[in-house]
């Protein structure tokens, strides 16, 4: 496929290269007249171990060249890969010049050009960017329509320096975010020589995937700091430590605590988190991101409380109090304590779980519910319609199987206010997510 690549940085000289390299004819487009010499020359403009080795078998068996010519690029070319840089401006907000410029460049040649042509951004933006600051660009330069006339997509990379080229050929996810099927088609092509497979998300998806990748490795790589600071005071080598931490695929790494829902609770995470957050002030420890947990966990419980109150219903029936679906568990619950401060708001609660009805008279917790939060034990009832009949809003609670009939199920007089995730859908005027 002929391919031009506008932006010679990082991003776009490694793909420009990994392209030429798989078969596709590539056109890398840049400002700079030096790192289109460097490139038709058949060297790197950047430094990446076996980078300018593939540049130059590229340039050699004519697969690839580069030029500053924005025209004859996409003129010669069926896609066009966005790859310029989008810096941070100093209050922190996302620079959108250089891909706005590049925009408007391949849109005015798009105005001239017959047949379909494809846009993907490939350089890291906001989600909506594309659709609210992209599209708009493309058409209104061009005088086409998204569709039709054209496509776009985004398609974000996961390329670490030093290995770049390893992470383009064996990734762990292709990312593919679609305008249609038609530019997802298109994209999905490109990448034949791949055998990981292709995710096919909506544009603001793989935006938000982006972003979302990064955000976490920068948490890991703090988390492991901080870890490795308060075992240091301890006197433990925290390199042992995160070492067999890492080990545990099952609840460490892995997707078990990594579902958008509501806060945790619980007898261990609370209490451990505390602990060790009083463990690092003692030593005169500053560990930021251990002692944000918490408050992060409290303002999670708060967005549940204000979602309720957006309804302007009093009525609240909750289904599922205890922490967690399967137990009677009510220790640093986060439903109990939503619904302590329902309860101090003045609303009319009806709770119906199982296992903590059962608690209330045989489990272990009866103490808990009757001496801590014994208003709480009077909201209980016996059963399910009992909660359903008597609320205008009901709160799904936990994820307790036998709730999921109930919310698919509910009248539409019923508010419907999700914090496990049942909803296979987003937020609509019947149904409340708590994060989707």
């Amino acid at each position: 496929m002929d391919i031009s690549i506008f932006g010679l940085g990082y991003v776009g000289a490694v793909c420009s290269a990994c392209l030429a390299h798989s078969g596709h004819r590539i056109i890398g487009v840049d400002v700079s007249q030096l790192k289109v010499d460097l490139v038709n020359n058949g060297r790197s403009p950047i430094v990446e171990l076996g980078l300018g080795e593939m540049i130059a078998e590229g340039v050699e068996n004519g697969r690839l060249r580069a030029s500053t010519d924005v025209r004859n690029a996409v003129l010669e070319t069926s896609v066009s890969f966005i790859c310029v840089g989008t810096p941070s401006n100093p209050n922190g907000s996302l620079a959108t010049h250089y891909l706005e410029a590049v925009c408007r460049d391949i849109a005015e040649v798009l105005a001239e050009k017959d047949g379909y042509h494809l846009v993907v951004i490939r350089s890291t933006v906001l989600p909506g960017t594309v659709m609210d600051l992209v599209l708009p660009i493309l058409e209104q330069y061009s005088g086409k329509k998204a569709g039709p006339d054209f496509g776009l997509a985004m398609n974000p990379e996961f390329l670490r320096e030093s290995t770049a080229i390893e992470d383009f050929y064996e990734p762990e996810i292709t990312v593919l975010g679609e305008f249609d099927q038609r530019s997802g088609d298109l994209l999905e092509s490109i990448y034949g020589f791949l055998d990981t497979p292709i995710i096919r998300k909506s544009i603001s998806v793989a935006e938000m995937i982006k972003y979302t990748c990064n955000a976490w490795h920068a948490t890991k790589v703090a988390f492991a700091n901080e870890i490795g600071s308060v075992a240091k005071k301890l006197g433990v080598d925290g390199r042992e430590v995160m070492t067999v931490v890492c080990q545990d695929k099952k609840l460490n790494i892995s997707p078990y605590y990594m579902r958008p829902g509501f806060a945790f609770g619980g007898s261990c995470l609370p209490k451990d988190v505390r602990a060790l957050t009083y463990l690092g002030r003692n030593r005169d420890l500053k560990l930021p991101l251990l002692e944000s947990l918490l408050p992060s966990n409290s303002s999670h419980i708060s967005s549940g409380f204000n979602i309720i109150e957006g309804t302007g219903k009093r009525r609240i029936g909750v289904l599922g109090i205890s922490f967690k679906a399967g137990t009677d568990d009510l220790r640093e619950s986060p439903v109990v304590e939503l619904v302590e401060m329902l309860f101090g708001k003045g609303y009319e609660i009806k709770i119906y779980d199982k296992n903590v009805d059962y608690a209330r008279v045989h489990g272990a917790n009866k103490e808990y519910i009757e001496t801590r939060i014994p208003h709480v034990s009077n909201m209980l009832m016996a059963s399910i319609q009992e909660v359903v009949d008597g609320s205008d809003v009901i709160v799904l609670g936990n994820a307790s199987e036998e709730f999921r009939a109930v919310a698919d199920s509910m009248d539409v007089s019923k508010q419907v206010i999700d914090l496990v995730g049942f909803m296979t859908k987003v937020s609509c005027s019947q149904k409340l997510g708590i994060c989707w």
